[in-house]
């Protein structure tokens, strides 16, 4: 099964910032953004295939036309516990991220890993919450290994991070006070499809 993407929303009033999502056109690298998170990445032979599991319906929409607008067809499938999985395709060009992110089966960010407004665009559609202590990004349960770099990563783009334990709606990394303001700018526009209350800004 497919989606329609939805309709993009511009607002030709708001000026990007220089580092925002907006401020460069969609690019493969950028879904290195669902892999900081919840994201999967497997190999086979010469191709790779890319999926991560959501909780609500909205992240699917969201997603399946980002990776349409990065020439990365995808589909979604319900998991049997109310969540869904959007997966892509296997194919070649997501060969390069997978040999990136893959050490053997286990998955870990390559050197020099960094973070940009559309990776982090991508990372909160796949696992962003708003809660009152701000804005939490999540993790995948089983990649303690990535955790450290990414937090880096998180801090190298104005976005120190505080741990949250699975215990207590973890694993995630939550971006506290003022700070979601700098998230919201490197993020950009709210999808159509996303509830204000689950994308940073003034409502989240």
């Amino acid at each position: 099964m497919s989606l329609t993407p939805p309709s993009p929303n511009p607002n030709p009033a708001r000026q990007p910032s220089l580092f925002s999502t907006e401020a460069a056109d969609p690019a493969l690298a950028d879904l290195a953004g669902l892999l900081a998170g919840p994201g999967e990445v497997v190999r086979m032979g010469g191709t790779a295939r890319l999926s991560v599991v959501v909780e609500a319906a909205w992240r699917v929409h969201v997603l399946v036309a980002e990776l349409g607008a990065r020439g990365v067809p995808a589909g979604w499938e319900p998991t049997g516990d109310g969540r869904y999985r959007v997966r892509t395709a296997y194919a070649s060009t997501l060969t390069p991220l997978a040999r990136g992110w893959l050490h053997g089966a286990a998955k870990r960010p390559p050197a020099r890993f960094h973070l940009d407004g559309r990776r982090l665009r991508l990372w909160a559609a796949a696992a962003g919450a708003a809660e009152p202590a701000g804005f939490r990004l999540g993790l995948g349960p089983a990649d303690e290994q990535c955790w450290k770099a990414v937090r880096a990563a998180l801090a190298a783009v104005g976005l120190p991070a505080a741990f949250v334990e699975p215990g207590e709606g973890g694993p995630a990394y939550r971006i506290g006070g003022r700070r979601v303001t700098r998230l919201a700018e490197l993020v950009g526009e709210r999808p159509p499809a996303a509830p204000p209350a689950d994308w940073p800004g003034p409502h989240g």
